[in-house]
C-alpha cells in the first residue's frame, strides 16, 4: 500500500513539475519572445491610428485667380478592430440609408489595417455628423472625419485639362508602388490633376489618439510622434479664364467641338475646351455605378478630350505643308499656275472634285490658300508624291504627340508608302491616295492641338514651342519653381517660303476671295485657313486655324466643330469670338467685327 501510495505522489509531482513548466515555458514565450507583438497589439487595442489627409493644391489661372479649389467634407469610417457584432454596422445602415452588405463591402474594400479606419461614405450631411457625436454608444467603432474634396469650376469647360480625382484601387497601389498611397486616399485620375498628382497630392501624416474599450477619444496619445501633413503644391497655370469663358460660349450652341488657344511667342495654352464635356465633381465623392453608366454610354461623348485625343482629318488646314513641300523642293514657285480648275480635275478613271462647283480658275500659290482651291491641291500633289508629303507633314508635327503636360495624348496619323503597303498590300494600293493627302483628307488624322502648334510655328518664324499648360509651381514653404518655354521643333521651310505661307493666311481673311472674309475688321488684322473635313459617320466637320494679329502674332486659335459643314459659316466664327475676347481685353474697348461670308 505504502508503495502505491509513493508511486502516486511521484506521478502527482511530474504532473504538477510538467505543469509548471508548460506555465513557465509559457511565460517566457509570452513576456521575452511575442513581448512586442503582444505589446503592439494591446497598444492597437488603445490606440487610434488617424491618417491625416493633406491640403491638396490649389490652381489658379494666369492671372491668379482660381480654378481649382477645395471645399470642406465630412467621411463615415469604421475600425473593424472597434466594431461590435451586430450593433455597429445595423445602425451604421440604418443612418446612412444603406445596407448591410454594401457597409460590409466598402469596409473590405477600403481595408488597410483592423485598427486604422476604413472609409464607408464620403460627403456625409452635418446632421449625420450630429448623430454620431451625440449617440456615440450606438455606433461603438464608428468615426468621422473632416477632409477637403475637390472644387472644380462648373461653367468654364475646363475639364478637358483639369481632369478630376478620385479613390485609389488596387490595380493603382499595384501600378503606382508608392508607400505613400493607401486604400481610401484621393489621387488624380485624369487631366492635370493625374499629370501632376505627385505635387497637388501633399504628403499625408499620422495622428494616435488614445480610447476606452467603448472607442470614445480619452485624448492624444503622446507615446508617439504626430507625423504633420504636408500641404500640396499650389500651381499656376498658363489658363486665361476669360478666354477660356469666350471659347466657351463660342462652342456651347454647337453639336460637338473643341477649341485650343495658343500663344505662339511661348507655346502657353490660353484656353482649352471639349464640348460637350461632365462636371468633374461629380467624381469627387463616389459616384454611382447608374450616373456612370448614363455618362459612358452618352452617344455626344462627353468624356472624350476632343482637343487632346479627338483625331480628324485636318482638311484645308494642312494644305499649307503641301504648298510649303511645293516651294522648298522646287516643284513650284510663288508665280507657279496649274490648269484652271473648273470645278474639279480627271485623274485617271476618277473625276476628283473642287469644294467650289463654279471652281476658281487659274491661281497661284497664294491664291490656292486663299481660296482654298482643291485642284490646285490636287496637280501640287501629285508631283511631290506620297512618301515626300508624308516627311513634311511629319516634320510639321502630324503623327506625333505635341508633348504636351496633360496625360494621353493621341498621336494622330501620318500615312506613308509603308502605312500603305502594310493596309493594303504592297502594290495594291493607287498612287491618286496622295491627292486626298495633299488637301488634309484620306487618311491622314490629326488633334485640335496639333493643328494649333503648327500653326504657332507660322505665326512664329518657323519657330513651334512646345504646348504648356503649367506655368509655375509654389510649395508650401514659399519656393517657386517657373516653367520656361520649350523649343520644340523648327518647321522644314526657308523664310522665303513661310513668307509666301504667312501671306496665304492673311489672304484668306483680307483677299478678295479668302473664304474668311467675314472675319475681316478695322480694329486689328487676323489671318488663318479654313477647312472642312470629310467625315464618314455623318455630316462634315468645320475647321478654322485663327492667327492675330498678323503684325506680331500674339494668339492662335483652332476650332473644329463636328458635324456642322463649312469651316467658314460655322468654325470661323467660333474662332473670331474667341481672338475678340482676347483682343477686347488687350485693347480694353469693343471691337465691332464686320465683313463679307466665302466658304470651304
Amino acid at each position: 500500500y505504502k508503495q502505491t501510495l509513493l508511486g502516486r505522489e511521484r506521478i502527482c509531482l511530474f504532473l504538477v513539475a510538467v505543469i509548471f513548466l508548460w506555465l513557465a515555458s509559457g511565460l517566457v514565450k509570452l513576456q521575452i519572445f511575442q513581448h512586442d507583438e503582444l505589446l503592439e497589439q494591446s497598444e492597437n487595442n488603445r490606440i487610434r491610428v488617424v491618417p491625416l489627409v493633406p491640403r491638396r493644391g490649389i490652381v489658379y489661372d494666369r492671372n491668379g485667380r482660381v480654378l481649382i479649389d477645395n471645399r470642406p467634407s465630412y467621411t463615415v469610417s469604421v475600425v473593424p478592430a472597434e466594431e461590435v457584432k451586430g450593433v455597429t454596422v445595423p445602425n451604421l445602415a440604418s443612418l446612412l440609408n444603406l445596407d448591410t452588405l454594401t457597409i460590409r463591402k466598402r469596409i473590405r474594400k477600403n481595408l488597410v489595417s483592423k485598427f486604422q479606419p476604413s472609409a464607408v461614405k464620403k460627403d456625409i450631411s452635418f446632421e449625420v455628423v450630429a448623430v454620431l457625436e451625440e449617440q456615440a454608444d450606438r455606433f461603438p467603432g464608428v468615426i468621422y472625419q473632416m477632409e477637403r474634396v475637390r472644387l472644380y469650376p462648373d461653367s468654364l469647360g475646363a475639364e478637358s485639362f483639369t481632369g478630376y480625382v478620385g479613390e485609389v484601387s488596387k490595380a493603382d497601389l499595384e501600378k503606382e508602388r508608392d508607400k505613400e498611397l493607401r486604400l481610401g486616399s484621393v489621387i488624380g485620375k485624369k487631366g492635370l490633376e493625374k499629370k501632376y498628382d505627385y505635387l497637388l497630392r501633399g504628403v499625408e501624416g499620422t495622428a494616435y489618439w488614445e480610447i476606452y474599450a467603448s472607442g470614445q477619444i480619452l485624448g492624444p496619445y503622446e507615446g508617439r510622434r504626430w507625423m504633420s501633413a504636408t500641404p500640396g503644391v499650389d500651381i499656376t497655370l498658363t489658363i486665361d479664364i476669360d478666354i477660356q469663358k469666350a471659347a466657351v460660349e463660342a462652342i456651347s450652341d454647337k453639336n460637338a467641338g473643341a477649341v485650343v488657344a495658343i500663344d505662339p511667342r511661348t507655346g502657353e495654352i490660353l484656353a482649352m475646351t471639349s464640348f460637350p464635356g461632365y462636371d468633374a465633381n461629380i467624381f469627387s465623392s463616389v459616384i454611382p455605378d447608374s450616373l456612370w453608366q448614363v455618362i459612358s454610354n452618352d452617344s455626344a461623348k462627353p468624356l472624350l478630350n476632343r482637343p487632346l485625343t479627338g483625331r480628324y482629318p485636318p482638311g484645308s488646314p494642312l494644305k499649307l505643308v503641301t504648298i510649303g513641300a511645293g516651294l522648298e523642293e522646287g516643284i513650284i514657285t510663288a508665280q507657279t499656275k496649274y490648269e484652271p480648275c473648273l470645278g474639279g480635275k480627271q485623274f485617271g478613271n476618277r473625276f476628283f472634285r473642287c469644294w467650289k462647283p463654279a471652281g476658281h480658275g487659274s491661281v497661284v500659290a497664294v491664291g490656292a490658300i486663299e481660296e482654298s482651291c482643291d485642284v490646285y491641291l490636287y496637280q501640287l500633289g501629285r508631283k511631290i508624291g506620297v512618301d515626300l508629303l508624308s516627311e513634311y507633314l511629319g516634320k510639321c508635327g502630324v503623327g506625333t504627340p505635341t508633348g504636351v503636360d496633360l496625360p494621353n495624348e493621341a498621336a494622330g496619323l501620318n500615312p506613308d508608302s509603308e502605312y500603305y503597303n502594310e493596309r493594303y498590300g504592297k502594290g495594291k494600293w493607287s498612287w491618286a491616295l496622295v491627292l486626298n493627302n495633299a488637301i488634309g483628307q484620306g487618311e491622314i488624322l490629326a488633334t485640335p492641338l496639333q493643328l494649333a502648334q503648327m500653326y504657332c510655328g507660322f505665326a512664329n518664324k518657323g519657330i513651334v514651342f512646345r504646348p504648356h499648360i503649367v506655368k509655375k509651381e509654389v510649395r508650401s514653404d514659399g519656393k517657386v519653381m517657373s516653367i520656361s518655354p520649350v523649343v520644340s521643333f523648327r518647321l522644314p521651310f526657308s523664310q522665303k517660303t513661310l513668307d509666301i505661307l504667312y501671306e496665304g493666311i492673311r489672304m484668306v481673311v483680307e483677299g478678295e476671295n479668302g473664304t474668311a472674309k467675314r472675319l475681316k475688321n478695322s480694329d486689328y488684322s487676323i489671318g488663318g485657313k479654313t477647312g472642312t473635313s470629310q467625315n464618314p459617320h455623318g455630316d462634315n466637320h468645320a475647321l478654322f486655324v485663327g492667327v492675330a494679329p498678323l503684325e506680331n502674332p500674339e494668339i492662335v486659335v483652332c476650332a473644329i466643330v463636328e458635324n456642322a459643314g463649312h469651316g467658314s459659316e460655322v468654325a470661323a466664327p467660333v474662332v473670331g469670338k474667341v481672338i475678340k475676347a482676347y483682343m477686347d481685353k488687350k485693347m480694353r474697348e469693343p471691337l465691332v467685327v464686320t465683313g463679307e461670308e466665302g466658304t470651304d
